[in-house]
């Protein structure tokens, strides 16, 4: 946001100082010049307020190569804070940047966007650091393609392996993975290194929404990460994207019904504009941007096109209806039966999954999605029944599968 809207970042007057792309350079030069009282006009990659108020904005800098970016001062922390059970946990990014063009992102590649990765040895050590010095026992990959460089993908998980096998690391990459990366070796080599689940990013099952994405069709690669997941003993969860400007509603149901015919949990991402991306060029255009930047990430269901607020909100509680499903057939629960509601009924001190069964069999009769609040009381979640009936008519005709 700051490097793409320097100027728009700069109007707030708690603002003196903006860092456009690797902050890594100027961070310290700007606070040596702010010290010594010297001049700032010199520090690459700066946005500030001249002697006249007038504004002064040079050119997003980048790191020449990664292997000048310095471990991060992780000692710093206060690790009581991100405890993941008795263990500590943290966040490693590996590489930097994305050489992909997808419409709605905000990491395009372009020179201040250039995609760099860190020599295997540096993340390796960071993970020593945060092992002995931290007890750190979940590691999360926030990187934006971790698995895009085979080679070097394999390099650090057979580092992982060699190094901390009995540090009993659990790995993810929650910022998802590019299926078409992974192959029966690499996510051999991940489930031995100590990643329990695969975070892979599909966008969108339908081809005109993949075209519109600019993201190129990994429908088969997908497919062939989750055989390969099974095969070794890992959960999956397929990300799809919905809500986006000119998306429309019933392409993201049919998403939710591919994923329903595929051993993977569902997870719907909504979508958001991102300063930089061409989808909020897009919004913006449309004049369906909201008001404010506060209101523009995912969780406040920032966009109203094609795709509706109430179809959006809708979307993710269905994606939550099929992942329940799917649990329920990890366990070997049968699907309950459709059956209608009774008014006044209450679920009062019920435990969860009798709850979740219950609601569950009277969606499958009516379309309705309900909650129980704390007294056991029934109420109706404001909802698409336009899209709850679509998916409805969809689920009777596909063969459901668990997640695992």
């Amino acid at each position: 946001h700051p490097t793409e809207m320097p100027q728009h970042v700069m109007q707030c007057p708690s603002v003196d100082y903006v860092i456009r792309g690797d902050g890594e350079k100027a961070m310290p030069l700007l606070a040596k010049g702010l010290q010594r009282g010297q001049s700032l006009k010199n520090i690459p990659g700066i946005a500030y307020r001249g002697d006249a108020g007038q504004l002064v904005v040079s050119r997003p800098h980048r790191i020449n190569g990664a292997e000048n970016l310095l471990l991060p001062a992780t000692h710093l922390i206060k690790h009581q804070f991100y405890k993941r059970g008795s263990r500590g946990s943290t966040v490693i990014v590996a590489s930097r940047g994305c050489p992909g063009r997808c419409s709605y992102c905000c990491m395009r590649q372009s020179p201040e966007r250039h995609f760099i990765q860190r020599p295997v040895e540096s993340v390796l050590e960071e993970i020593n650091r945060a092992v002995t010095r931290d007890n750190t026992g979940f590691i999360d990959f926030e990187d934006e393609n971790l698995s895009l460089n085979r080679s070097w993908f394999l390099d650090l998980l057979d580092g992982i392996i060699l190094r901390f096998k009995d540090a009993g690391l659990e790995l993810r990459a929650m910022n998802g993975l590019y299926p078409s990366s992974l192959d029966e070796d690499v996510v051999k080599a991940m489930a031995k290194a100590g990643f329990k689940s695969l975070n892979l990013s599909l966008g969108s099952s339908s081809l005109a929404q993949l075209k519109r994405f600019q993201r190129v069709d990994v429908r088969d690669a997908f497919d062939n990460a989750l055989a390969a997941a099974h095969y070794n003993g890992l959960q999956s969860i397929g990300y799809v994207i919905a809500g986006a400007p000119d998306q429309s509603a019933e392409s993201s149901v049919n998403d939710l019904l591919y994923l329903a015919r595929r051993r993977t949990l569902a997870g719907v991402s909504i979508f958001y504009p991102a300063p930089g991306a061409l989808d909020f060029k897009k919004c913006r255009n449309l004049g369906i941007l909201p008001p404010s930047f506060s209101l523009m990430r995912s969780s406040a269901i920032p966009i109203d096109h094609t795709t509706t607020r109430l179809n959006a909100v809708t979307l993710l509680r269905l994606g939550r209806i099929l992942n329940f499903m799917k649990a329920l057939l990890d366990q070997d629960i049968p699907i309950p039966a459709a059956f209608p509601f009774s008014a006044g009924f209450r679920l009062k001190n019920a435990d969860r999954m009798k709850v979740g069964l219950k609601l569950l069999s009277w969606f499958l009769h009516d379309g309705k999605i309900r909650g129980v609040a704390p007294g056991g009381e029934v109420y109706r979640h404001n909802i698409s029944p336009e899209l709850t009936g679509l998916f409805l008519r969809g689920i009777k005709k596909v063969t459901l599968q668990g997640s695992r």
